[in-house]
C-alpha cells in the first residue's frame, strides 16, 4: 500500500469524470481519476452521439438547460471541429403526428432567441420540391418539413479528447482501476483502490462520483453514507442498419407512443434510438432486449419504408433519471450534484446529466469545491483549450 495528498479523486471514466477531471487539472488541482473498465466504457460510449442544445427539452419549460447546452454546442463546434459536427437536422409532421407545424415553428424560434440567434441556430421550412431528396422519406400524409442544426460526435472519442487534454495538464488516470472503498476523515477521504493487482490507499481533499449508472453503488462504499437522491435507471437501446442516410438527422414520432426518436448517418450506416425503459440489476449486463429492437425497426419502416431494416449492431446504456411516476421522457434531463448537507463540500456525486453539457458540469463542481480545496494557481480555461481526436 502506498499513501499519499491529492486535491481531487474522481470516481468514473466517462465524460462527466473526465470533465470533472479537465476542469480540476485546468483550475490546478491535483486530480486523480479512478476507471473500472476503459474510458467512455458505460452511457458515455453508447449515447445518440448527438451533441444538441435538447429542442424537445422546450416541452417541458427546461428553458435554462436548453440554453446551457445551445452554449455549450457552440463552443465545442469551436473547440472540437474535428469530434463535433454541425448537422442539419429535419422535423417531418404529417396529418398525424400530434405536433402541428406552427408549434414546431414557434419552437423553432425560441430555441434559436436562447441560442442568441447565432447563425447555428438559423431554421427554415424545407418546399414540397424538395421532398424527394430526403433520403426517401415517406411524403404520404406529409405536411411539412423543418430543418433546422445541431451537432453530432463520436462520443467515446469525445470522452478520450477531454481526458486527454486532462492529462495533458497534470491529471493522473488509473485504468482499468476498482474503486473499494472511501473513509471520511477530518480533512477529506481516505480512499483505496486496485490497480494491475496492486492495492492503493491515498488521501483527497474531496471525493467526486462521477460513476454514471454506478453511482449509488460507489456511494455505498463511501463511509459515513453520503446523501443520495431517489433515482432511476432508465434503459436506452440503439440499433444500427444496413444503409446509410445522407441528408442529415431524422426528428420523428415512433408511431407507437409518440416519443421522440432519432434516425441520423453514422459511419456509412444508420443509427436508430433511443428506447426509454426502467431497469433494473447490474449496469455491466444492460443489453438489448429484442421488443426494444422491433420499436426502432418499426420507426424507420414508417418514416422510411425503402430503408433496409437488417440490423448490424446495436447498444444499449443506462440514464439516471428522477424516480417518479411520469414516463421516463416526461422526466427533467438536468444534471443534478448531490453533496453533503453540513459543513465543507468534500464529496459530490454527479446524477444523471447529458453529453452536451459535460464541460459546464465540470466547472460547477470546481467551483463548489474550491473552498475546501488549497489556493491553486490556474492553469488554463476549458471554454478556451482544444479539444484533438487520439
Amino acid at each position: 500500500m502506498t499513501a499519499d495528498v491529492i486535491d481531487i479523486a474522481v470516481v468514473g471514466g466517462g465524460i462527466h469524470g473526465a470533465g470533472v477531471a479537465q476542469a480540476a487539472s485546468a483550475a490546478g488541482y491535483r486530480t486523480l481519476v479512478l476507471e473500472q473498465t476503459a474510458l467512455a466504457s458505460g452511457t458515455s460510449g453508447r449515447s445518440s452521439k448527438l451533441v444538441h442544445g435538447g429542442l424537445r427539452y422546450l416541452e417541458n419549460a427546461q428553458l435554462r438547460l436548453v440554453r446551457e447546452s445551445l452554449r455549450e454546442r457552440t463552443l465545442l463546434l469551436s473547440l472540437a471541429p474535428d469530434l463535433v459536427h454541425r448537422v442539419p437536422f429535419f422535423i417531418p409532421i404529417y396529418r398525424d403526428t400530434t405536433r402541428r407545424s406552427w408549434k414546431v415553428g414557434v419552437g423553432l424560434s425560441l430555441y434559436a432567441l436562447l441560442g442568441g440567434l447565432a447563425p447555428d441556430t438559423q431554421f427554415a421550412a424545407i418546399p414540397p420540391r424538395s421532398w424527394p431528396d430526403l433520403d426517401g422519406l415517406d411524403t404520404s400524409g406529409l405536411q411539412a418539413v423543418w430543418r433546422y442544426y445541431d451537432a453530432q460526435t463520436d462520443d467515446a472519442a469525445l470522452t478520450r479528447a477531454v481526458m486527454k487534454s486532462a492529462v495533458s495538464l497534470g491529471a493522473e488516470l488509473a485504468c482499468p482501476a476498482e474503486f473499494v472503498s472511501a473513509l471520511r476523515t477530518e480533512t477529506g477521504y481516505r480512499i483505496t483502490y486496485r490497480e494491475g493487482g496492486t492495492g492503493y490507499e491515498r488521501n483527497c481533499r474531496a471525493l467526486v462520483n462521477a460513476a454514471g449508472p454506478w453511482v449509488d453503488r460507489v456511494a455505498h462504499r463511501v463511509t459515513p453514507l453520503p446523501p443520495a437522491p431517489p433515482v432511476e435507471l432508465i434503459q436506452g437501446t440503439h440499433v444500427v442498419l444496413t444503409g446509410g442516410l445522407t441528408q442529415g438527422v431524422y426528428y420523428v414520432e415512433a408511431p407507437r407512443d409518440r416519443r421522440a426518436v432519432f434516425l441520423m448517418p453514422w459511419k456509412g450506416r444508420t443509427l436508430v434510438g433511443t428506447t426509454e425503459s426502467p431497469y433494473a440489476g447490474d449496469p455491466a449486463l444492460v443489453h438489448p432486449l429484442p421488443g426494444e429492437i422491433t420499436y426502432l425497426q418499426e420507426t424507420v419502416h414508417r418514416y422510411f419504408p425503402g430503408q433496409d431494416l437488417d440490423v448490424v449492431d446495436s447498444f444499449s446504456g443506462l440514464r439516471v433519471l428522477p424516480r417518479s411516476p411520469a414516463l421516463p421522457f416526461r422526466r427533467p434531463r438536468r444534471t443534478s450534484l448531490v453533496r453533503e448537507v453540513s459543513g465543507r463540500t468534500r464529496y459530490i456525486a454527479i446524477y444523471g446529466g447529458k453529453l452536451t453539457g459535460y464541460r459546464a458540469t465540470g466547472a460547477r463542481v470546481v467551483a463548489m469545491l474550491k473552498d475546501t480545496l488549497p489556493p491553486a494557481s490556474t492553469r488554463s480555461d476549458t471554454s478556451r483549450i482544444p479539444l484533438s481526436p487520439d
